[in-house]
């Protein structure tokens, strides 16, 4: 594996993500920013669904989500309350896909994405061997 995660012991340790995560491969992928496009409104269903297309790209190039380096996640006007239905849809990708996702991420609140319907968008940077 290309990937390893760390908690230093000097930051916060953070259930949601890793604080660091060290890269030994050779080959960089880029997913552009994944969205849900099954049109449900609601923010954990769009997270679960912005992880499996986050999958489903990597796996095109061999690749799975224990390889990811960093994400960063996009969330329409984001306000703290919201963290449990991102965390829930979090979780909820993660025992479909049998991982717990939790790469180096940056949390961004944006006042639109795309579309109107699209509350959430994920971009992944991930490193195979």
């Amino acid at each position: 594996m290309a990937i390893t995660l760390v908690n230093p012991e000097a930051l916060p340790t953070v259930d949601a993500y890793r604080q660091v995560s060290v890269a030994t491969g050779t080959k960089l992928v880029f997913v552009a920013g994944q969205v849900a496009w099954s049109g449900v409104d609601d923010l954990a269903a769009q997270v679960e669904e912005c992880y499996l297309n986050v999958a489903a790209a990597l796996a095109e190039v061999g690749g799975s989500f224990d390889d990811v380096a960093k994400l960063n996640v996009h969330v329409v006007n984001w306000t703290p309350d919201k963290m449990p239905q991102l965390l829930d849809g979090i979780a909820r990708a993660g025992a479909r896909l049998g991982t717990t996702p939790v790469p180096p991420a940056t949390l961004l609140g944006v006042a639109a994405l795309d579309v109107p319907e699209h509350l959430v968008e994920i971009e992944a940077t991930a490193v195979l061997d």
